[in-house]
C-alpha cells in the first residue's frame, strides 16, 4: 500500500547521532538536518523493541516516546511532539486509526504512519479519512520503513493516488438515497447502520470500522436519535430494508472480525 522509492539517504557513519536533537551531517550534500523524531505505538513490546532498534540503528532516526495502548499514546504524543508517529492499526484497547484521527486534529505538524499485518481495504478507507500519511504492512523490509519515516518526515504521502482518488470518488457518490431520514446520516452512521443490519456488536462493529467499542456506543445512539426510533432493532430491520433496495452500502464481507472471516491477530 506504499509507493517504492529508491534510497535518498546519504551514507552516515556510525555514531554520529548520540543523543536528542543531535544533528546529522549529511557528507555527499554537505547540509545539516535534525534526527527525525518518532513516537511508537504498538500493544507487543517486541514489537515496539524491534521497530526501536531498526530505526535508531538507521543513524538518523531518534525514538523519543511509546506506548502500547491508545489511551497511553494520546497523553504521550502532546507532550513529546514528535515529527512521525508509527501506529499499529489494531489495538486490545481501539486503534491506531483512531488515534491518528486525534493527533492529526490537534497537532497537524505529526504525520502518522500506520502499521498493520493485515491488508484491508476498510482499513485503508479509514486511515485515509483520519489524515494519515503512509499505510504500510509490517511485512515491509527495514530499509523500506526507515525510508517510509523519512519520507512522511518531508511531508511526502505514501499514499497510492489511484487509491486515494478511489476514496474521494466513494465520498463524493455515496449511496443512493431513497428515505429522507438517510441523507441526515454521515457517511461513519452509515456504516455503523450497515454493520447493525448485518447484526454485529458494538464490539464487532469497533473492529470492523477501527473505531473504540465506546465510539461506536455514540454514533447508535445518534442514530436511534435521527431516525427517531427506541430500540436497536428497529435500527436493523430499517437498515437491512435500505440496504435491500440499494440505498445503504452494505460493508466488505471479507473485512476482519466479519461473522464467517478467518480471525486474525491483532495488529
Amino acid at each position: 500500500m506504499w509507493m517504492a522509492a529508491g534510497d535518498r539517504r546519504p551514507a552516515v557513519a556510525p555514531g554520529e547521532v548520540t543523543g536528542h536533537h543531535e544533528e546529522v551531517k549529511q557528507a555527499e550534500e554537505g547540509v545539516v538536518r535534525a534526527a527525525v523524531r518518532v513516537f511508537l505505538l504498538d500493544d507487543h513490546e517486541v514489537v515496539r523493541r524491534g521497530l526501536r532498534e531498526l530505526l535508531e540503528d538507521s543513524g538518523d532516526i531518534e525514538v523519543v516516546g511509546e506506548a502500547a495502548r491508545a489511551d497511553e499514546a494520546l497523553r504521550r504524543i502532546p507532550a513529546v511532539r514528535p515529527d512521525v508517529a508509527v501506529l499499529d492499526a489494531r489495538l486490545s484497547d481501539g486503534s491506531g486509526i483512531e488515534v491518528c484521527r486525534e493527533i492529526r486534529s490537534s497537532l497537524p505538524s505529526v504525520a502518522c504512519l500506520i502499521l498493520t499485518s493485515y491488508d484491508d481495504d476498510e482499513a485503508l478507507f479509514a486511515a485515509i479519512m483520519a489524515g494519515a500519511a503512509g499505510y504500510v504492512l509490517k511485512q515491509i523490509r527495514g530499509t523500506d520503513l526507515v525510508d517510509a519515516v523519512h519520507r512522511v518526515a518531508q511531508g511526502q504521502s505514501l499514499l497510492d493516488p489511484a487509491i486515494t482518488a478511489t476514496v474521494l470518488t466513494r465520498l463524493r457518490e455515496g449511496p443512493p438515497v431513497t428515505d429522507p431520514r438517510l441523507t441526515a446520516l454521515s457517511d461513519r452512521e452509515r456504516a455503523v447502520l450497515a454493520l447493525i443490519a448485518d447484526g454485529l456488536s458494538n464490539r464487532e462493529i469497533g473492529a470492523r470500522l477501527y473505531l473504540a467499542e465506546k465510539t461506536v456506543k455514540n454514533h447508535v445512539s445518534r442514530l436511534l436519535a435521527k431516525l427517531q426510533m427506541e430500540r436497536r432493532t428497529q435500527v436493523a430491520v430499517f437498515g437491512a430494508a435500505m440496504r435491500d433496495q440499494g440505498a445503504l452500502r452494505p460493508q466488505h464481507p471479507g473485512s476482519p472480525q466479519h461473522p464467517g472471516s478467518p480471525q486474525h491477530p491483532n495488529s
